[in-house]
């Protein structure tokens, strides 16, 4: 298993643990797992992020620290609400696809909804544009708009 799964999991365990709040010190984490702080950072970025359904937030310095909070809501509608609302001004591909995999998870949209809005930020179409991730983030907030009516 790679260092960066191990983190994950354990992030993610203690997230259960802690009812979806958990801070951790990552100098401290780091020397618990046996890896460096930069990559409970990229693990943090990467597979903690809005986009999935978290909020982290980081303080630097001597008592310094990060949050994670899971993010659940009560109903899909809010659930639409927030992934709309942090999608920027461009998305990534991977990312509309992470977000739209997380929306399913959470029930707040069908599959085959899920599928549909998967084959619109992914359209060659949009690929061949040169603002083609911010293509992406229009359109997907385009449909979120029409789910959310």
């Amino acid at each position: 298993m790679l260092i960066s799964d191990q983190i994950a999991e354990l992030i993610d365990a203690m997230l259960s643990e802690r009812d979806g709040i958990l801070e951790i010190r990552r100098n401290e984490m780091a020397e618990r797992l046996g890896c460096s702080p930069s990559q409970i950072n990229y693990v943090i970025a990467s597979r903690f992020s809005p986009e999935r359904g978290y909020l982290t937030v980081s303080r630097r310095g001597g008592g310094g620290y990060i949050r994670i909070v899971r993010k659940r809501f009560p109903d899909g509608r809010m659930t639409l609400m927030h992934a709309l609302s942090s999608i920027g001004g461009t998305i990534r591909k991977e990312d509309a696809r992470i977000l739209i995999r997380n929306l399913v998870e959470n029930e707040a949209i069908s599959p085959d909804v899920g599928r549909v809005m998967t084959v619109a930020v992914s359209d060659p179409d949009v690929e061949r544009l040169p603002d083609r991730d911010a293509a992406r983030a229009r359109r997907l907030k385009k449909m979120l708009i029409a789910l959310t009516d």
